[in-house]
């Protein structure tokens, strides 16, 4: 919530403080220099340990909660919300549980979740999170002929990213066959990885190794997915709260 001017003094001040360019600023945007990737990894530790410094002057939180993270979450999401969370609140008893967020909601209304991120296109349910595209992937090892039927890569769980490859490719009329079924993300970026077959994954998400697809390869354009985070009304509100903000810091 700054504006790019104000975004633009501090990353100055930073690099004169410095005395390094951090930067490579270029038409499409920026990257970082050698002295940038350099310093990344000891800056998100500083940022760690001062949001540990901030809980030192809060109220000790206890009890238990049982949240709901995507499976398709990158690993570092994953990892900043569970462990900081853990870290910075020890006397909580955090129970997690990854999968697709298709069944989060009607878990939280069984009380078998207190709070959860849920995703799907046009979701208006919860509190907003972040915005997610997903893309058609393939490995760059692979070329396909638009004449061919698509091998494609699917996951088998019933969400609706699991059933887009297929209703994407019925509704242009591209001929496919299914190369590869599974349960999970890890599953599905191996088979695409491998070059075995082509998948849908969010663009945030895609590896080394891995093209994107586009229109001009014969692949239509996919639905935007919006993630909200939803909490149960019977949640512990002290430690709902907690959780909601340790899962907004690490998108």
């Amino acid at each position: 919530n700054r504006s790019q001017s104000a975004i633009s003094v501090q990353v100055r001040n930073l690099e004169s403080a410095l005395g390094n360019t951090l930067f490579v600023r270029e038409g499409t945007g920026m990257s970082l220099t050698k002295h940038g990737e350099k310093l990344l990894p000891v800056a998100k530790n500083v940022l760690r340990e001062l949001g540990k410094v901030n809980s030192l002057f809060e109220t000790v939180l206890t009890g238990r909660i049982r949240v709901g993270i995507p499976d398709d979450f990158d690993e570092g999401v994953l990892e900043l919300t569970l462990a900081d969370f853990a870290q910075t609140n020890p006397g909580v008893e955090v129970i997690a549980r990854s999968g697709c967020t298709m069944g989060f909601p009607d878990a939280i209304k069984r009380g078998e979740l207190d709070i959860a991120v849920y995703s799907a296109p046009d979701n208006e349910e919860g509190e907003f999170l972040l915005r997610q595209q997903p893309v058609w992937v393939c490995s760059k090892a692979i070329n396909l002929a638009s004449s061919d039927p698509v091998p494609i890569a699917v996951i088998n769980h019933g969400c609706w990213l699991g059933e887009l490859p297929k209703t994407t490719l019925d509704q242009c009329g591209r001929e496919y066959n299914i190369a590869f079924e599974c349960s999970g993300v890890m599953s599905l970026k191996a088979a695409i990885r491998s070059g075995f077959a082509v998948g849908i994954l969010f663009e945030s998400i895609v590896d080394e190794g891995m093209k994107i697809l586009s229109k001009k390869d014969g692949f239509p354009d996919l639905p935007e997915s919006i993630r909200t985070i939803i909490v149960s009304s019977e949640a512990p509100k002290d430690l709902s709260i907690a959780m909601t903000k340790a899962l907004k810091h690490a998108v």
